[in-house]
């Protein structure tokens, strides 16, 4: 009797007409069973309980003894109702003892769900992305392209009208920051708010084109894409000793600015050395699957750490290019989606390969010093940095020219070993001959050999590559990533067109960037995340052209504003009805503050930049024991992108700023608020530098009066005036630290003193340190580092 009341309850909180839209099982149903209920009753046979699978329709509808767990259309008869509506704790579901309980309003979802006839459908990742039709919308006026209309008619749909469009001050700023990492000059603010309106479109559309252009699109690009593969300067584990890599970094950023395909810029980082006549370049790339975390301890186990490094790299290869969780199938099957164990050992037999023994094999590690920085990681080889290239090229050409002809060659080859001397080492791939075996290890215990030997293999359930009597390899991978006929391509298309939104909104489609499984949150948009995704490959993997898409967009040019009317419908922003508004990432607001200041150096690749940093920071790093020094020439103002990344230590700055370790892929960084990044902002010697060098650009370009020179600072910074509070509040910052250097001049050459940077000759002390307190100050504003 108890069980009909609460079925009875269940019912009457459903809707009393039909409702609007039926019950979708991968947005309304799959998240709460594989919350609630696929623990004890999904994929993982070894765990699962009563014989009950929940996670098929088959295994949810099946005969256990005169009842089913579900009969659909008929909740009454659905023992999983009785079940989840039960009071009795020995009965109930999920069992007390799971910490789980389900809420109301989900039984009624639930019971819903069996009354309009329990429909399964697979999981929304995993069938290939199709186009839709553009939906109908009632102000035609509004989209300037297909994606506007997606979202359009989801707002009409739910009563709501778009944002207005944001400023164009607003829009520049947003405009620079997300497809360069740097704020606008002046003059392009300026140029861009003369635009006549009916200009105004082809003037946007000309700045993205401008800025897709740019070299430094490709570098606010690569900051993204290496924390996806755990980029890093240095090993990791152990003594966490500088490694050769950078030059991966460096050809991550030519490949994002030469626009490389996406097809291809996959395959030359998986398995460059293995395509026919593979170049230096793509030799380089393939310093991906060197970039997992390594150690160089003497005493390692390689049987040990060859296990460790087979699962990071499933873990990331997997998270990186399916968004999916499959490294938690190491030890069992997956708890909540279709992956198996089985499953994760063929993925690593991929990178069966790959060549590790020199730090692990002790034979091989005669005569390697791995305490060294940087490490030895052979196989290595030399690359040119990139100032050198063309003149490279240039001399071997002259040499070939000379030897035919048979000329003096002395300084030519001079000259080109020269060159040679000073390129830089790198991590690159080398196929052994023949590869490590495979074993599935029992619970993912690298001591059991009872498991058996597995040949590389995509995941099961997505098929099977079709590659004859030959053993499938990386380049295999790489394609099947990227074959959205036959292949994955579908889902890696769909998973990067969600992080490209992410990256421009600020919260993907599905806000599950690195799980496309269960677990993770279906698209708010899904029509127009298949769209997408069909788009991009379609266009043969053209990124810039999917970024064109998306900031051409009248969705992306809304304000932030949020009105009452949407924080109260819509506070998380599910359906676009207003742009995003958050802090930027770590590299960007060091890049910020030197470009404001007029010290950002804009050099292209080469080895890695070390900023300021407190003093003893590296004092708990060993093998060797090891003092930090800080660049001391133009290095020292370089992009964040290029800071030394050091996974155990790594730069307090970043690390206020909430920029990841890189040990694992990082799909999606937090945004913290605390008071540790205020007062790195404050007190960082980089930050100090900048705006003591940003006062005496204000001193010698602000122009003659303080509220001149103000405006100027404000124009520099936020890329507008000072209202005239600012003004006044700024003019008073100003007069009270005048006053406090004036009887302290000590104090004020102190604080000229930090960085490197000279004050120009013959400035007044003073005046320049009063000055350093207001650029100080506009380099904390909020709206300095807030992308709009």
């Amino acid at each position: 009797m108890k069980r009909l009341t609460v079925l009875l309850i269940c019912l009457a909180a459903l809707p009393a007409a039909a409702a609007p839209t039926p019950v979708d099982f991968n947005r309304d149903i799959r998240p709460i069973l594989s919350d609630k209920c696929f623990f004890c009753h999904g994929p993982d046979a070894a765990e699962r309980k009563a014989d009950l699978r929940l996670d098929t329709a088959e295994g949810a509808t099946a005969d256990l003894g005169g009842y089913a767990a579900i009969v659909p259309g008929q909740p009454e008869k659905s023992e999983f109702v009785a079940r989840i509506t039960a009071t009795d704790a020995d009965e109930i579901m999920p069992p007390p003892d799971s910490h789980k309980t389900l809420k109301p309003a989900e039984i009624a979802l639930l019971t819903r769900w069996i009354q309009e006839g329990a429909a399964y459908s697979a999981p929304w990742a995993y069938v290939a992305p199709r186009k839709h039709p553009e939906p109908a919308v009632k102000d035609a006026a509004w989209p300037t392209n297909w994606v506007d209309r997606f979202i359009l008619s989801r707002l009409e749909a739910a009563g709501l009208t778009p944002s207005p469009q944001a400023d164009r001050v607003t829009l520049i700023r947003r405009l620079h920051f997300d497809l360069t990492g740097l704020p606008p000059s002046p003059r392009a603010v300026a140029d861009f708010v003369a635009v006549p309106e009916d200009r105004v479109e082809a003037a946007w559309a000309a700045l993205v084109d401008d800025l897709l252009k740019s070299p430094r699109h490709g570098e606010r690009l690569a900051v993204y894409w290496l924390d996806l593969v755990r980029y890093a300067d240095t090993v990791g584990y152990h003594g966490d000793q500088d490694h050769h890599i950078s030059p991966y970094r460096d050809w991550v950023v030519d490949a994002l600015n030469a626009n490389l395909p996406f097809d291809q810029f996959t395959r030359e980082q998986l398995a460059g050395d293995l395509l026919p006549g593979a170049t230096l370049d793509q030799k380089v790339a393939t310093g991906y699957n060197r970039l997992l975390q390594t150690s160089h301890e003497g005493g390692v186990q390689e049987k040990e750490y060859l296990a460790i490094y087979a699962a990071d790299r499933v873990r990331n290869v997997s998270s990186v290019w399916m968004g999916s969780t499959l490294g938690c199938a190491q030890c069992h099957d997956h708890k909540y989606d279709p992956y198996t164990a089985r499953d994760f050992y063929t993925m690593a037999a991929f990178f069966a390969d790959v060549d590790e023994a020199a730090h692990l094999n002790g034979e091989q590690r005669r005569g390697l010093n791995f305490n060294s920085l940087p490490s030895p990681r052979p196989p290595e080889i030399a690359v040119p940095d990139h100032a050198d290239r063309p003149r490279l090229a240039e001399l071997e050409a002259t040499l070939a020219r000379q030897t035919a002809a048979g000329q003096p060659t002395t300084e030519t080859q001079a000259a080109i070993d020269a060159i040679r001397k000073r390129a830089r080492l790198s991590m690159v791939t080398a196929a052994l001959p023949e590869p490590r075996m495979t074993r599935l290890l029992p619970r993912g215990n690298w001591l059991d050999d009872s498991g058996e030997v597995v040949q590389p293999a995509i995941p099961a359930f997505l098929g099977k590559l079709e590659t004859g009597d030959r053993r499938a390899n990386r380049l295999d991978l790489a394609n099947w990533f990227t074959d959205a006929e036959n292949g994955a391509g579908g889902l890696t298309a769909r998973v990067f067109a969600n992080r490209y939104w992410y990256l421009l909104f600020g919260e993907g489609l599905s806000r599950s960037l690195d799980d496309f499984g269960g677990q993770g949150e279906p698209p708010s948009h899904p029509e127009l995340l298949d769209n997408l995704a069909v788009a991009y490959v379609e266009s043969g993997w053209d990124t810039r052209a999917l970024i064109r898409l998306l900031v051409t967009s009248r969705a992306y040019r809304q304000s932030s504003v949020v009105s009452p009317a949407l924080r109260e419908q819509d506070p998380e922003n599910r359906l676009v009805a207003r742009q995003a508004r958050h802090r930027l990432p770590a590299e960007m607001i060091r890049d910020t503050a030197l470009a404001v200041s007029g010290l950002l150096v804009l050099d292209e690749g080469g080895r890695s930049a070390r900023p300021y940093q407190p003093e003893g920071y590296y004092k708990h790093l060993n093998f060797p024991t090891r003092t930090y020094v800080a660049d001391q020439d133009t290095s020292q103002w370089r992009r964040g992108l290029y800071v030394h990344w050091q996974r155990q230590f790594l730069h307090p700055m970043m690390k206020a700023m909430d920029a990841p370790s890189r040990e694992e892929c990082t799909a999606q960084r937090p945004r913290s608020n605390t008071p540790s990044a205020a007062l790195v902002l404050l007190n960082d010697p980089t930050f100090i530098e900048a705006a003591r060098v940003f006062a005496a650009r204000v001193l010698a370009e602000g122009g003659t009066g303080v509220a001149e020179q103000i405006d100027f600072a404000c124009r520099e910074t936020l890329s507008r005036p000072a209202d005239a509070d600012e003004r006044q509040l700024l003019e008073n910052l100003l007069a009270v630290t005048r006053a406090e250097y004036e009887s302290d001049p000590a104090a004020a050459r102190a604080l000229l003193g930090v960085g490197l940077k000279p004050a120009p000759d013959g400035i007044d002390v003073v005046e320049l340190a009063s000055w350093t307190a207001v650029t100080r100050a506009l380099l904390n504003l909020s709206e300095t580092f807030t992308r709009n």
